[in-house]
C-alpha cells in the first residue's frame, strides 16, 4: 500500500504578509492577469477580484475581449486593458512582479502570443491555468518553452490544472488521473518541471523539490465555474506580496490552496452552501480568513 501524501500545512506562513506601517502598494506587488476572451471575460474578472481582495498592490487585467476591456464600475480598482499583439512590449513596459495567465484565455492566435510572451518573461513568478494549460498540451513548442523557463528560473512557475486539464497534458483520461492522483501529479512534474497544483477533492501540490502534500479542507460546493479562477488570482496576489515579504511561489501557492478550501468550509458552516456557493462569496471569506492569520 502506497503511503498517503503529507497534509499541507502552510497557513502559518501567512503571518509573513503582515505589513509594516510605512509600506505602500509597491511592497504588495504588481500583478498582471491575462485572459478573458469573448464570452469568457467573467473568468478573468473573477481572478482579478480575488487578486485584489487578497492584497496585491496593483491588479492589471490584460483582457482579450474588446467589449469587456473597460473600467468596471462595480470594481473600479481593477486596471483593465485590451490585450494586443504587442504583448511583449506591454509586459516589458509594465514590469510586473507576477504574471497569471489562463482564466477565459481561449485558444486564439492572440492567446498563443500572450502565452509565449508570458513564458518568455524572465525571473518572476508565473501562474498558468485553464486554457493556457490546454494550449501547452496541444503544442510541443509551448511545452519546450515551459521547460526552458523552469530550467532557467527554477521554482518560478506553477501550473493549476483540474483533472481534465491534467489528463490533456499527460495524454490520458480524466478517469486515469483521478484513479491515482499522486502518480498523476508526479508525472506532471516530470513532464513540466513545474510546481503543480492538481485541483479536486484533497487538492495536491508538489514540485521537483517538494513531495506531494494534500489539502484536506474543502467541500463539494467548490465544484462550480469560477472557483479555479479565484484560486489563480489568489496565488498571484500572495506571490506578488511574497516578493518583498520572504515568501516563495511554492509557499504562496500552498497558502492560497488552503485559504481557498478553508474559506469554502467556513461559508458552509455558516449555512452558505454547499449548494449555490459562489466564487465571489468565497473571495470575501478568503480575505477575512487571511487577515485573521496575520
Amino acid at each position: 500500500m502506497k503511503p498517503q501524501p503529507a497534509t499541507l500545512d502552510t497557513l502559518k506562513l501567512a503571518k509573513l504578509l503582515r505589513r509594516k506601517p510605512a509600506e505602500h502598494k509597491g511592497n504588495a506587488g504588481k500583478v498582471v492577469l491575462i485572459g478573458g476572451a469573448p464570452g469568457m471575460a467573467g473568468a478573468l474578472i473573477l481572478a482579478g477580484n480575488a487578486c485584489l481582495h487578497l492584497g496585491a498592490g496593483w491588479t492589471i487585467l490584460e483582457m482579450l475581449d474588446s467589449a469587456s476591456a473597460h473600467a468596471d464600475a462595480n470594481q473600479p480598482e481593477l486596471m483593465i486593458r485590451l490585450a494586443t499583439d504587442n504583448i511583449n512590449d506591454v509586459l516589458l513596459a509594465t514590469q510586473p512582479d507576477v504574471i497569471a495567465i489562463g482564466p477565459g484565455l481561449g485558444k486564439s492566435e492572440l492567446a498563443y502570443q500572450c502565452l509565449r510572451a508570458s513564458l518568455a518573461y524572465p525571473n518572476i513568478p508565473l501562474v498558468i491555468d485553464a486554457d493556457a494549460l490546454n494550449l501547452i498540451s496541444e503544442n510541443v513548442g509551448l511545452l519546450d518553452c515551459l521547460k526552458k523557463r523552469n530550467s532557467d528560473f527554477p521554482g518560478l512557475t506553477v501550473l493549476t490544472p483540474h483533472p481534465g486539464e491534467a489528463a490533456k497534458l499527460l495524454k490520458t483520461t480524466t478517469e486515469i488521473v483521478q484513479a491515482n492522483r499522486v502518480d498523476a501529479i508526479q508525472q506532471l512534474i516530470e513532464l513540466t518541471q513545474s510546481i503543480v497544483v492538481l485541483k479536486g477533492q484533497h487538492t495536491l501540490i508538489a514540485s521537483p523539490q517538494h513531495p506531494p502534500a494534500q489539502c484536506l479542507a474543502g467541500n463539494p460546493g467548490m465544484g462550480t465555474g469560477g472557483m479555479g479562477d479565484i484560486l489563480t488570482g489568489s496565488i498571484a496576489a500572495i506571490a506578488g506580496q511574497g516578493v518583498r515579504h520572504q515568501l516563495d511561489l511554492w509557499q504562496a501557492s500552498g497558502i492560497a490552496v488552503e485559504l481557498h478550501a478553508h474559506a469554502a468550509d467556513n461559508l458552509v458552516s455558516k449555512g452558505v452552501g454547499p449548494i449555490g456557493l459562489t466564487p465571489s462569496e468565497t473571495i470575501l471569506e478568503m480575505r477575512a480568513l487571511l487577515n485573521k492569520l496575520l
